[in-house]
């Protein structure tokens, strides 16, 4: 069983009070930044349209798309705004409905439990982990379920199910309208937008291609990464994991901090753009040795998908 323990079991009273602190002009530089590389590809991959420039735009959206889970993730531990309806707010409009999400109330109730329970039994999240490692075989598998569309058409058919049930047509289309109308309008301004620009089919090129396959497979990646395969699921320093990841895997894999997952745990109220800093205290105080750490995703592969 895993044993509970403290910030300040890590940390002294001054590097908490530091790490515990929000700026609001750090999320407000963090949504521009996100929405604005996403806007930029869009507008560059317009301009020069060839199979190139579509292929690397999807990797770049792809990878934007975490980062606006990954925001909105920071928002479901009110690390986003202070004003907590106003950080729900920018958690549901500028981050979840742009693809099928919704509300951050039901993600935060299922995610503290994850928290309040790392790699215990009553983990919500263990089966994401429990069954590492696995061959190679299994890992090409689920590669090739991710990249070719399989993993996202199932997991968003999921939603669009759960969203459209009813016992009569009526019932099915007010049921759907009442869960996805932002959604719906958010993507149709998307959609007139490329129409505009007489590209409307770099709307599915450019937002559903990159969703249902990069996002998928980097998704799956920062999973496998945070607990898959840990040393010891009852120690705080051994049951999550941290990727020191590189300046293109940070562009490609794994933006605005996620690797950050071990520091993430022990101060749970730190937002994204200050665990790279709660990892250097924590190797200042000679940690490095204790903590479950890999220097890439290459390196963390290496042992949840052993040769």
């Amino acid at each position: 069983m895993a044993v509970l323990q403290r910030p300040a079991d890590f940390f002294d009273a001054e590097e908490i009070s530091y790490l515990r602190e929000i700026s609001p002009w750090r999320t407000i530089w963090a949504l521009v930044h996100c929405w604005g590389v996403i806007l930029l590809t869009w507008i560059a991959v317009a301009i020069w349209t060839n199979p190139l420039t579509i292929l690397l735009g999807i990797l770049v959206i792809g990878a934007r798309q975490l980062g606006l889970f990954i925001l909105s993730h920071d928002g479901a531990h009110g690390l986003l705004f202070k004003d907590r309806k106003l950080n729900d707010w920018v958690c549901e409009w500028f981050l979840n409905r742009s693809i099928l999400g919704g509300t951050i109330d039901a993600y935060r109730k299922y995610h503290l439990k994850h928290h309040a329970n790392t790699q215990q039994e009553d983990d919500p999240d263990l089966n994401l982990s429990k069954p590492f490692p696995i061959s190679k075989a299994s890992w090409r598998r689920k590669v090739w379920r991710d990249l070719s569309g399989q993993t996202g058409i199932k997991q968003y058919g999921e939603t669009l199910r759960e969203g459209f049930k009813g016992d009569s047509i009526g019932e099915i289309l007010t049921n759907g309208w009442r869960r996805f109308h932002g959604n719906i309008v958010i993507n149709a301004v998307f959609l007139v937008g490329f129409a505009f620009a007489g590209k409307w089919y770099l709307y599915f090129l450019l937002w559903w291609v990159p969703a249902l396959t990069w996002n998928r497979f980097i998704t799956r990646l920062r999973n496998i990464g945070e607990h898959a395969a840990v040393p010891d699921n009852d120690d705080r320093l051994r049951n999550t994991r941290t990727i020191e990841a590189s300046w293109w895997e940070r562009a490609f894999i794994a933006p605005y901090g996620v690797s950050y997952h071990l520091e993430h745990h022990l101060i749970v109220n730190c937002p994204y753009y200050k665990l790279r800093d709660a990892h250097r205290m924590l190797l200042d105080k000679g940690l490095r040795e204790k903590m479950e750490v890999r220097a890439s995703y290459r390196d963390m592969l290496a042992v949840t998908v052993p040769g």
